[in-house]
């Protein structure tokens, strides 16, 4: 597969009360293809939240930007653009990352949250130098990291708890 540019197209979700910021790389062509963030329907981020946050679990694009809201959750990715793969994170160069001060100047930001190795790796590459705010790795919710599985997942992003 041959890689092609792609910019970010999704605006970021939060407001003013938010107080963790998730992070993932970039949509996938799925996600780009719903037109919203962690859109493969596989992906098992928006039923882990919902589950760790007591929560029925979204399904629309507005029932998620409320879901997210309404738990103090901003949603963003690190890259605007990069040229990558289909969804392969491990194929991704010419990474050119988010302003995340669009965020962390307008909500009160306690912790930043990486979901997968590749989305911590390019943030602390290229947004912590300009935040100053460590990133925690969580394991990545996407339907290719089988290995880990739902319970681990659902531990592992209990961590949002004590921030929101």
């Amino acid at each position: 597969m041959e890689s092609t540019y792609i910019t970010h197209s999704f605006a970021p979700i939060f407001d003013l009360s938010s107080k963790v910021l998730m992070l993932g790389t970039m949509p996938s062509p799925k996600s780009r293809e719903t037109g919203f963030y962690y859109g493969h329907p596989r992906n098992r981020f928006w039923k882990v939240m919902s589950d760790v946050c007591g929560a029925p679990l979204p399904e629309t694009k507005e029932e998620k930007i409320s879901f997210a809201l309404s738990h103090h959750i901003a949603i963003w990715d690190v890259l605007a653009g990069c040229d990558i793969c289909g969804a392969d994170d491990s194929s991704i160069r010419n990474p050119k990352p988010n302003d995340l001060n669009t965020i962390l100047t307008h909500a009160d930001i306690k912790a930043v949250f990486a979901t997968g190795t590749k989305a911590y790796q390019l943030y602390q590459k290229h947004c912590f130098p300009a935040t100053g705010i460590s990133s925690v790795l969580l394991p990545s919710t996407s339907p290719a990291n089988c290995r880990v599985s739902y319970e681990e997942l659902k531990k592992a992003y209990s961590v949002i708890l004590k921030y929101i």
